[in-house]
């Protein structure tokens, strides 16, 4: 763990992505510019100037309109690198610094912004091993009561998760749609375990653990899913894959 309480793969990957948009262009040939900023594209003129112009507009963002640094105050999309990646353990001593809570905060902060029942500290740009879970009751109430009864739905407090392991109690697989905020606007079924319980440590770096079964058994596979670096679309039946609004986009 550095002083701020990150692991040094995240910083080392924090610090890739500020070579990578934040060089001056001044002092650098195209030829070192196409090398820094995409090693595999063709030397040619147009795309060189291309990369001269978007490092130069990702300089001034970040030196002069001081553009943020994770942990962000949106969800990373897919096609971010850091949502491939295996997220790091924190050390149990630095869950109560002041850097580790920050995630933490910052992490239930955006979940409830977009109002989605669970959310990694991954999808929020910081690799660590961290979720947030959260089902209320308003959001149970929100769906109808055939869908509650066929999905397993029930409310359950905010639950703060750091290191966790899951242990599956119940191997029978139930699919259903899910959604992602990594990847927005579209949806999939997706088979999962139909009982699981988690352990880890909460926000006080006290253990903790929960056993539970059909939709917040999904929500806590899913999240733990992106722990490791994997995306729903990996998983999903690929012929359900779908945009969300293509009715909409119909009318």
């Amino acid at each position: 763990m550095t002083s701020l309480g990150l692991s040094r793969s995240l910083c080392r990957t924090l610090q890739c992505y500020t070579v990578k948009r934040c060089i001056p262009v001044s002092g650098y040939t195209c030829k070192q510019l196409r090398v820094i900023c995409n090693p595999c594209a063709p030397a040619t003129r147009s795309h060189s100037s291309e990369i001269k112009q978007r490092t130069y507009w990702q300089y001034l963002k970040r030196k002069v309109m001081k553009s943020s640094l994770p942990p962000y105050q949106h969800v990373c999309q897919v096609g971010d690198p850091v949502l491939r990646s295996k997220a790091s353990p924190v050390d149990p001593v630095e869950i109560c610094s002041p850097q580790v809570q920050k995630v933490i905060q910052t992490l239930i902060k955006v979940m409830r912004k977009l109002d989605c029942m669970g959310l990694s500290a991954p999808q929020i740009g910081v690799s660590l091993q961290v979720i947030a879970l959260e089902f209320t009751e308003r959001m149970l109430h929100e769906n109808p009561l055939n869908a509650r009864e066929i999905k397993g739905l029930a409310p359950f407090p905010l639950k703060i998760f750091v290191n966790p392991s899951v242990r599956v109690l119940d191997s029978r697989t139930a699919t259903f749609v899910e959604g992602c905020e990594s990847v927005s606007g579209f949806s999939a079924c997706v088979p999962r375990f139909h009982s699981v319980e988690i352990s880890g440590l909460n926000e006080s770096g006290e253990p903790v653990s929960w056993q539970t079964s059909g939709w917040p058994a999904r929500i806590i596979q899913h999240e733990m899913d992106h722990l490791n670096g994997v995306l729903y679309i990996d998983k999903m039946d690929s012929k359900t894959f779908a945009n969300v609004s293509w009715m909409e986009l119909n009318e």
